[in-house]
């Protein structure tokens, strides 16, 4: 049933909004979704509430679900206070990690006025976030040819550069851009390099 889940489930779920971050890198997220409030956005943006937020403080050290009521970390801010003021009474948050150690990370948050979230709410939401961080999983079989070559457009290099430097052919870059491309489900070998270095391959 939880492959079933899409957005307009998520919706249903998360009245009062939500956020999710797919496979943060370095710094940012390779996809980020915020559907929460945008007069709680701005509050929350101003008082530069993201280092004091005991859910995401939580999400970046554990993996699994935990409701907002159930987090026993210090919130010297008061953000989940005053996340109820803005309609956000409930929530859960959920973590995934890569099995290997270093993996990416992804996290979520989904919030409702109304109610606590049920057992199974926590576990189907769970089961959404887990899905997702594998969907957007980097490719594990792109070669190292394929790599190179992304690597190389990545930094500038016209498809003649590449191959008079690789001591190959022109068809065989396009080729192993081609591939590449397909791999990564991208449109053009700048969109593939691109992704490749969002991914951490190159």
């Amino acid at each position: 049933m939880s492959a079933l889940l899409g957005p307009d489930d998520i919706v249903q779920l998360a009245p009062s909004g939500h956020y999710i971050a797919l496979r943060i890198g370095f710094a940012f997220p390779m996809e980020e979704v915020n559907e929460l409030p945008s007069d709680w956005v701005e509050h929350y943006t101003k008082q530069r509430f993201m280092l004091f937020d005991p859910t995401v403080r939580w999400a970046y050290g554990n993996s699994g679900s935990r409701r907002w009521s159930e987090f026993e970390l210090d919130d010297p801010k008061r953000v989940i206070l005053q996340a109820r003021s803005f309609g956000l009474r409930y929530g859960v948050t959920v973590a995934v990690t890569d099995a290997a150690a270093g993996g990416q990370r992804s996290f979520a948050s989904f919030t409702r006025a109304d109610r606590e979230y049920t057992d199974l709410e926590v576990k189907l939401l769970h089961a959404y976030i887990t899905r997702r961080h594998k969907e957007t999983a980097p490719p594990t079989n792109l070669t190292r040819a394929e790599l190179e070559a992304l690597g190389m457009v990545k930094d500038g290099k016209r498809l003649k550069e590449i191959a008079h430097a690789l001591s190959v052919s022109e068809g065989a870059i396009k080729q192993r851009l081609k591939n590449a491309k397909l791999k990564l489900g991208a449109k053009t070998g700048s969109q593939a390099a691109a992704l490749a270095n969002q991914f951490g391959l190159i």
